[in-house]
């Protein structure tokens, strides 16, 4: 017969009442959301707590409530904060206290952005470190958005001259034929989470007068043919739709003093059927060389809502999933 699992108690001090519910969250939703996650019980008198599950988990539990208790002093906490923590706080980095403490930080405009988790932080890091970067994974992993914070930051220390920002001009469900304008013009509404990007980090106005001076250039993939990019910092969104030519294209365009990312997710890829995706392949072609960095983020690493964590491991699962025989193939003997 098991012995029963002692609980793991703790005093989060000091004691201060709008502190403390800030922490806990209204009908205590920030309590349950930790439960939930980390499978544990949580009960409280006050700020004496008291853990009910597995060692290592209520252990965890502790520190992410003694952090949270540190964020609620100078910031209101709401689920969706609650839930980045978790995020970048899985119960092996909260093991590792080390390895999850925030160390690199970008400076924009419109103030500071920290990497979240092991795997931004790993990935900023990349690329303050190499001339050329991939961040290869699902949507809602800070792969882009990032990159973008990396440019601005590079931009106001003054390390480049200018930023572009480039996406292939491939139709996901719509055809661009239809769209008004010139191919510019088209591609613009695809570029979209770039500009958002830009607005939050340096302000609308601020973010116009750059584009019309050419400091800031968007640009679609089939304008950078010909091209020799020096001190700039090039990112390359949506690169699962390059083909091989233009993923080759596009890399031997970068020149000297100049940085490139390049964010993409081969699970999405929008190339005619039978095209491979230049993302896949140059994955395999450049892994082992210097100078070259790969951050792959899983769908543990997703920071948006929990229901997109959720949906993206349920499309992993269900096209991982053993091919089903189709019905009417049997053979009797």
């Amino acid at each position: 017969m098991n012995a029963p699992i002692e609980p793991h108690r703790f005093i989060l001090e000091p004691f201060e009442a709008r502190r403390f519910a800030n922490l806990c969250g209204q009908f205590d939703e920030h309590l349950r959301l930790i439960e939930q996650r980390l499978a544990i019980e949580i009960r409280n008198r006050g700020n004496q707590f008291e853990l009910i599950g597995e060692p290592k988990h209520t252990t965890s539990a502790e520190q992410l409530l003694r952090r949270l208790y540190r964020e609620a002093k100078a910031t209101e906490l709401s689920p969706d904060m609650v839930h980045l923590f978790l995020q970048e706080s899985s119960v092996e980095a909260l093991e590792h206290p080390a390895v999850n403490e925030v160390s690199v930080s970008l400076r924009t405009r419109k103030g500071m952005i920290r990497p979240r988790g092991v795997n931004q932080q790993r990935y900023v890091k990349e690329i303050l470190a190499n001339d050329i970067n991939f961040g290869v994974g699902p949507a809602g992993t800070g792969k882009t958005y990032l990159a973008v914070a990396c440019a601005v930051d590079a931009l106001e220390r003054e390390q480049v001259r200018r930023i572009l920002l480039v996406r292939p001009a491939v139709e996901a469900g719509e055809k661009l034929g239809f769209l008004p304008g010139d191919l510019a013009q088209k591609i613009d509404p695809y570029l979209r989470p770039l500009y958002d990007a830009l607005y939050e980090m340096l302000g609308f106005e601020h973010v116009a007068k750059l584009i019309e001076r050419q400091v800031i250039e968007i640009a679609p993939l089939a304008y950078m043919r010909g091209r020799t990019l020096n001190n700039s910092f090039i990112i390359l969104d949506e690169s699962q739709n390059t083909t091989l030519e233009q993923m080759k294209m596009f890399l031997t365009r970068i020149g000297f003093g100049s940085t490139a990312v390049i964010t993409g997710d081969v699970t999405q890829v929008d190339l005619p059927r039978g095209t491979k995706s230049g993302l896949a392949h140059v994955v395999e072609v450049l892994k082992d060389v210097p100078g070259i960095s790969f951050t792959h983020f899983q769908p543990k690493d997703v920071v948006r809502h929990p229901l997109v964590q959720r949906i993206v491991e349920a499309y992993e699962r269900f096209e991982n999933r053993p091919q089903e025989t189709s019905a009417g193939t049997r053979h009797d003997a």
